[in-house]
C-alpha cells in the first residue's frame, strides 16, 4: 500500500501544483474541496463531507499549502484506497488540471493521448522526492524500452553526447520536459507517428497496467468445443482475453496463483503450436500462431506463476526498485566519499596550516641560527685574535726563557769548570797528603776526609748536572715549571758560589795549615768542610 500511496501522490502533487496559479505554494480552499470530491470519486473512497467542511472552514485564513492539505489528503482519502479503482481514470482527472499550463505550445510528433502516457510512465519512474524529475539513467531506460519497442537499435553515443549538454544546475527531467524530448523525435528519427505511439503504448502498458504480454492465439471453448481467436493480454496474476486489441469487448479471465501451471502439448486436431494452461477449476486449451510465440508464451506464464509463488512484483517493478536501491547506494557511498573528501580537505587544510606554522618556525630558527652563527664567527674571530696574540706572547716569553737558560746554562757550565778545577785542585792536595801519609797518620786521616769531601762534591755536580736536565724537560712543558727551575736555579747558584767561597775558604785554610804542618788545625778544618758539605746535602735534597 506504501507504493501505491506514493504514486498516487505523485499525480495529484501535479494536479495542486498546476492549481497553485501564482505560484506561491498555496492553492484557495474552494479549489482543494473540488480536488478532495473529484479524488474520492475517482478512488472510489466514501464522500466525508463533514470532515471536508471542518478542514476548510470558512472562517480560516488564506489559502492553504500543500503541506496544510497533506493531513486532510492522507487522514480522509489515501488511507482509505483500496486497489479497486481504475488508475487510468485517475491518472486522467490528474493530468486534465495539469495539461493546459504545463504542455508546451510547440508541435510534437506525438498525440495528446501519447503525451498523457508519457506522463503516467514519468510518474512511474520518477525519484520519490519532490519536485519530481527523472533521473538519467531512468531516462536512458525509458528511451531504450521505447527504441526496442519501434524495432530501432539503440543509439548509445548519441545519448551519452545528449547527457554532455545535460543542464548540470539540475539532476534530471520534469515531466513535460521529458514529453518535449520524447516528442521532437531526436531519439526516434526515421519512424512515423504511427511507430511512436505504438511504441509509447506498448511501454505504457508494460510499466502502468503491468502488462507481460499481449497478442493473438486461438482458445477452445469450454462448451462447444470450438476454436475462436482472441486477444490475450497478461499480468501479473491474470490472464484476460478479448474480441481485440482495442479491449473494448472483454471474453473472460484466467486467474493465476502458485497452484497453476503451463504444459505444452502435441499437435491434435489439426491445430499446432498447442499448450495448456491449468487451474484449481478450469483447464484452457490455447493455440499459437508458431513454435516461437508458443514458446514466448510458455515462458512467460511460467515466469508469472513462479513470481506468484515467490511473492514477488513484476520484473519492471522489482528491476525499477533495484536500480532505485542502486541509486540511492551510490548517492550514500558518493555523499559518504565527499564526507570523506571534505575531511581530507580539512585535515589537508590543517596540516598546511602546520607546516606553514613549521615553515615560519623553521625561518625564524634558520634566522636565529645565523644570527648566533654570525656571533659565532664574531666570537671565533675575536677568540682566533686573542689566541694569536697569547701565542705572541707566548714565543716572546719563551724566548726570553730559552734566552735565560742559554745564560744559566754557561753559568752551570763555568760553575762545572770550577768544580773540574776544584777536582783538580783536589787532585794536588791528594797528592801533597800522601806524602805527608807516612809522617803522621793525622794527615792520613784528613786526606780521606778530604776525598770523601771531594766524592760529595762529585755526587753534587751530578745531582747539578740532572737538575739541569730535568730543568730542560719542565721548561719544554710548562711555563710554571719553567719559572719554578729558575727559581731553583738562582737558589743552586747561589749555593754553588757560597760552596765555591766556602771550598776557597778551605783551600786557603788548606794551605795554611799545610804551611804550618799543623795537624791539629788541619783536621779542625777538614771537619768545618764535611760538617758544610753535609748540611748543603740536606739542603739540596730538601
Amino acid at each position: 500500500m506504501g507504493g501505491l500511496k506514493d504514486q498516487l501522490l505523485k499525480a495529484i502533487w501535479h494536479a495542486f501544483t498546476a492549481l497553485d496559479l501564482d505560484h506561491s505554494g498555496k492553492v484557495s480552499k474552494s479549489q482543494l474541496k473540488v480536488l478532495s470530491h473529484n479524488l474520492c470519486t475517482v478512488l472510489k473512497v466514501p464522500h466525508d463531507p463533514v470532515a471536508l467542511e471542518e478542514h476548510f472552514r470558512d472562517d480560516d485564513e488564506g489559502p492553504v499549502s500543500n503541506q496544510g492539505y497533506m493531513p486532510y489528503l492522507n487522514k480522509f482519502i489515501l488511507e482509505k484506497v483500496q486497489d479497486n479503482f481504475d488508475k487510468i481514470e485517475f491518472n486522467r482527472m490528474c493530468w486534465t488540471l495539469c495539461v493546459k499550463k504545463n504542455l508546451t505550445k510547440s508541435p510534437l510528433l506525438i498525440t495528446e493521448e501519447d503525451a498523457f502516457k508519457v506522463w503516467v510512465i514519468f510518474n512511474f519512474l520518477s525519484e520519490d522526492k519532490y519536485p519530481l524529475i527523472i533521473v538519467p539513467e531512468e531516462i536512458e531506460y525509458l528511451l531504450k524500452k521505447l527504441t526496442e519497442a519501434m524495432g530501432g537499435g539503440w543509439q548509445q553515443e548519441q545519448f551519452e553526447h545528449y547527457k554532455v549538454n545535460f543542464d548540470d544546475s539540475k539532476d534530471g527531467l520534469s515531466a513535460w520536459e521529458l514529453i518535449e524530448l520524447i516528442g521532437n523525435g531526436q531519439f526516434s528519427k526515421g519512424m512515423d507517428r504511427q511507430t511512436v505511439s505504438m511504441a509509447i503504448n506498448e511501454v505504457f502498458n508494460e510499466l502502468i497496467l503491468d502488462v507481460l504480454k499481449q497478442g493473438y492465439m486461438m482458445k477452445k471453448g469450454h462448451k462447444r468445443k470450438n476454436w475462436t481467436e482472441r486477444w490475450f493480454v497478461l499480468k501479473p496474476n491474470i490472464i484476460s482475453y478479448y474480441v481485440g486489441e482495442d479491449l473494448k469487448d472483454k471474453k473472460g479471465d484466467i486467474f493465476l496463483d502458485e497452484n497453476c501451471c503451463v504444459e505444452s502439448l502435441p499437435d491434435k486436431d489439426g491445430k499446432k503450436c498447442l499448450f495448456l494452461v491449468k487451474c484449481f477449476d478450469k483447464t484452457f486449451e490455447i493455440s499459437a500462431s508458431d513454435k516461437k510465440k508458443k514458446q514466448e508464451w510458455i515462458q512467460a506464464i511460467h515466469s508469472t506463476i513462479h513470481l506468484l509463488k515467490l511473492g514477488s512484483p513484476p520484473p519492471h517493478k522489482e528491476a525499477r526498485q533495484r536500480r532505485k536501491e542502486l541509486r540511492k547506494k551510490l548517492l550514500a557511498e558518493q555523499e559518504e566519499l565527499e564526507r570523506q573528501m571534505k575531511e581530507l580537505q580539512a585535515a589537508n587544510e590543517n596540516k598546511q596550516q602546520e607546516l606553514e606554522a613549521v615553515r615560519k618556525k623553521l625561518e625564524e630558527a634558520a634566522s636565529r641560527a645565523a644570527e648566533e652563527e654570525k656571533k659565532r664567527l664574531q666570537t671565533q674571530v675575536e677568540l682566533q685574535a686573542r689566541f694569536n696574540t697569547e701565542l705572541e706572547r707566548e714565543k716572546l716569553i719563551r724566548q726570553q726563557m730559552e734566552e735565560q737558560v742559554a745564560q744559566k746554562s754557561s753559568e752551570l757550565e763555568q760553575y762545572l769548570q770550577r768544580v773540574r778545577e776544584l777536582e783538580d785542585m783536589y787532585l794536588k792536595l791528594q797528592e801533597a797528603l800522601e806524602d805527608e801519609r807516612q809522617a803522621r797518620q793525622d794527615e792520613e786521616t784528613v786526606r780521606k776526609l778530604q776525598a770523601r769531601l771531594l766524592e760529595e762534591e762529585s755526587s753534587k755536580r751530578a745531582e747539578l748536572e740532572k737538575w739541569h736536565l730535568e730543568q730542560q724537560q719542565a721548561i719544554q712543558t710548562t711555563e710554571a715549571e719553567k719559572q719554578a727551575l729558575e727559581d731553583q736555579r738562582a737558589m743552586k747558584e747561589q749555593a754553588l758560589q757560597e760552596a765555591m767561597e766556602q771550598l776557597r775558604r778551605l783551600e786557603l785554610e788548606r794551605k795554611q795549615a799545610l804551611e804550618q804542618y799543623e795537624p791539629g788545625a788541619l783536621i779542625q778544618i777538614l771537619r768545618e768542610g764535611m760538617a758544610w758539605a753535609t748540611r748543603r746535602q740536606k739542603s739540596s735534597r730538601r
